[in-house]
């Protein structure tokens, strides 16, 4: 027993740090520096084997264009500015233009001209854009004397908005949502107080990918003198596109009157590098209370528009450079791939009995089943080196479909294997889901959410800690 116990953990540890077999387990500077070459060398080997999944379209978002020339030259246009650091706009005036112009596009994509002052900044990603807007309805609520400013939307909303009530010590006021998976107006409607500042919703959310309903949220938002923040991380850089292709995409944008805010993610549908996101507001008045200045610290005046101090010119060009060179027309051809993909990949997956869709999917599909434990069918899926989201509440799997997934051959490919996991799932060789455990555990009551809380937070220590040696 004592040695399977043994085998257990060694093998979870090469889970956790595949490399450490392969590879020198470095656990301080070497005395001396190791040939650039070797350094390349070694990143190359972990590079090539980590993009192998990804490159046969098998995995459910992460990768979002999936063209390595595409990032090539992405990283091209960022290392004429890595070194940079655009907090020095004196010496790197180029970010001010780039910026501006990213922000512009983005405007552009979602109608800002509908909007009274139309403006926005550009963000680390969807985490700092949604904690950066909370933060801001928090500062316009204390302007306007509400001593503890609330905000309200749905529970299916990203949880950095949770991260960010944590953080800035706001009200979460989490609301359900209807049977087509959207946010329960009338709900949110009947709990609206003085001490609410802003609705936030989501288009379309991560869980299903549904956009909530903006318009309704809209009139409560313009009733109220409150703020409307429309969580477009994940939709806003492909649901235009959607639109003008002709599908039927419900309105979201600065056209609906009372939305305030909205974020959209370049790093995702936008097809940029990892590490940016526009956020845009609907006047220039509302994106001041983002802001940061210091007029009389000893080292000079200080001003900042976000959390962010030093920020590297390398990523604002890239983003830049993902931008201008699909244009709309590389941006309408991407999703008109990724939109027929999700039509077949919803008509394959209602073909499967005992498979249900959860709402009404654009370009992510979440699917459940009342007649066996989906994550039985999550385990087959991985067998088969699929790669798919898993959902609770309910449980649930979800397909978000980019372009690496649109390539010929791959939804067949997944249709089958699917076929076959629900084959599987129906009379599973153990009574146990691997893929399901830890969301079973947070079914069980506050002694399991307290028991996945520690697994998680373990998780997150083991990504700082150096490898253990190995047997």
């Amino acid at each position: 027993m004592a040695e399977r116990s043994a085998d257990s953990i060694q093998r979870f540890l090469d889970g956790v740090y595949p490399y450490r077999r392969e590879f020198e387990t470095i656990r301080r500077l070497p005395e001396q520096g190791k040939e650039r070459a070797d350094v390349l060398g070694m990143l190359e080997a972990m590079a090539a084997r980590e993009d192998a999944k990804g490159d046969l379209g098998q995995v459910s978002g992460s990768l979002y264009h999936g063209q390595h020339e595409h990032y090539h030259f992405l990283t091209e246009a960022y290392r004429y500015f890595a070194h940079s650091n655009v907090l020095q706009r004196d010496m790197y005036p180029s970010a001010t233009k780039l910026e501006g112009e990213i922000v512009a596009m983005t405007l552009g994509m979602l109608h800002g001209e509908a909007a009274l002052d139309a403006c926005g900044v550009l963000t680390s990603g969807g985490t700092e854009s949604l904690l950066t807007q909370v933060y801001t309805y928090r500062e316009w609520g204390r302007a306007k004397g509400i001593e503890r400013p609330e905000i309200i939307g749905p529970y299916t909303v990203h949880c950095a908005v949770d991260k960010a009530a944590h953080y800035f010590d706001v009200n979460y006021v989490k609301a359900p949502v209807r049977a087509d998976w959207k946010a329960d107006v009338q709900w949110i409607a009947d709990r609206i107080t003085p001490n609410t500042v802003a609705i936030v919703a989501s288009a379309g959310n991560y869980p299903h990918g549904v956009i909530d309903p903006i318009e309704e949220l809209g009139q409560l938002a313009l009733q109220h003198g409150i703020g409307l923040h429309v969580d477009g991380c994940l939709g806003g850089f492909i649901l235009p596109w959607g639109e003008q292709l002709g599908y039927d995409i419900p309105r979201f944008d600065f056209r609906v009157p009372g939305v305030t805010s909205i974020s959209a993610d370049t790093h995702k549908y936008g097809y940029a590098l990892k590490g940016t996101s526009v956020l845009c507001y609907a006047t220039k008045e509302l994106r001041q209370f983002q802001y940061f200045t210091a007029a009389e610290w000893p080292g000079g005046t200080y001003l900042s528009p976000g959390m962010a101090g030093s920020r590297s010119g390398g990523l604002i060009a890239a983003t830049w450079a993902a931008m201008v060179s699909l244009g709309e027309e590389g941006y309408l051809a991407v999703a008109k791939d990724i939109f027929a993909t999700t039509e077949a990949l919803v008509e394959g997956i209602r073909a499967v009995p005992g498979l249900k869709i959860l709402g009404d999917p654009t370009f992510l599909v979440a699917f459940a089943s009342d007649e066996f434990d989906i994550f039985h069918l999550n385990d087959a899926l991985q067998a088969k080196g699929w790669r798919m989201n898993g959902l609770q509440h309910p449980r649930a799997l979800h397909f978000c479909v980019t372009r690496p997934n649109t390539a010929p051959g791959v939804i067949e490919r997944f249709l089958t294997d699917l076929a076959d996991a629900a084959a599987y799932a129906r009379n599973p060789t153990r009574p146990t889901p691997r893929s399901g455990a830890l969301y079973g555990l947070a079914g069980t009551g506050p002694e399991g959410i307290k028991a996945v809380h520690e697994m998680l937070t373990g998780a997150i220590d083991a990504f700082y800690d150096v490898a253990p040696p190995a047997p």
